[in-house]
């Protein structure tokens, strides 16, 4: 059953794009010292991140966008075999591997709805390099020992593509493992 919550929550953090501007406002603006947190900046043109000089590069971060969008946000597990090698290899420590897993974790909680032109998320870069992908995205979360404290936080999944197939195989993020909730810090902001 814990097990069937984790997976639920995991598809709730597929979500994160709507919340993550809405919601209760950003209150903190300084450090814990007090010196002035720098506004975590979003990308104006989305689009404009997919451009590379080198067309595999290019060709790698389009294919790790459109799995965002189409997948991940958009909940369209079906077409899931585009994106991801079967043996996809996931190190967030509350999920397991396989592409499988990750459709069966994804459309136990995540509703499908139309995919949009470009993503949700607050997303600040999208780079990359050789065969790897990283997105970065500012993530809404509270302060753990004062709650009513709200600040943003820069969040990373980076994608490692496999080199034949084209495909996703491989994935990390800076996600902890989350408490006896069953909830990672900012899910209060998903949709």
């Amino acid at each position: 059953m814990r097990s069937l919550a984790m997976l639920a929550i995991l598809a709730l953090a597929a979500g994160a794009a709507a919340a993550q501007v809405s919601g209760p406002p950003v209150n903190v603006t300084t450090t814990p010292a007090g010196k002035s947190l720098a506004k975590l900046p979003r990308a104006a043109d989305q689009l404009a991140l997919l451009k590379s000089n080198d067309p595999k590069l290019a060709r790698n971060k389009k294919h790790v966008f459109d799995f965002w969008r189409i997948v991940y946000e958009a909940g369209h597990m079906e077409r899931a075999a585009e994106f991801m090698a079967p043996e996809y290899i996931q190190h967030n420590p509350n999920v397991e591997s396989g592409r499988d897993a990750f459709v069966r974790t994804m459309s136990a909680a995540r509703p499908t709805r139309p995919v949009q032109a470009v993503s949700n998320f607050p997303i600040i870069a999208i780079v990359a390099e050789r065969d790897m992908v990283l997105v970065m995205w500012a993530r809404k979360v509270r302060d753990r020992e004062h709650p009513e404290l709200i600040y943003e936080m820069t969040w990373t999944d980076a994608f490692r593509i496999d080199e034949k197939s084209g495909l996703i195989a491989e994935h990390w993020d800076s996600s902890e493992r989350w408490d006896s909730s069953g909830r990672p810090p900012g899910a209060e902001f998903f949709p």
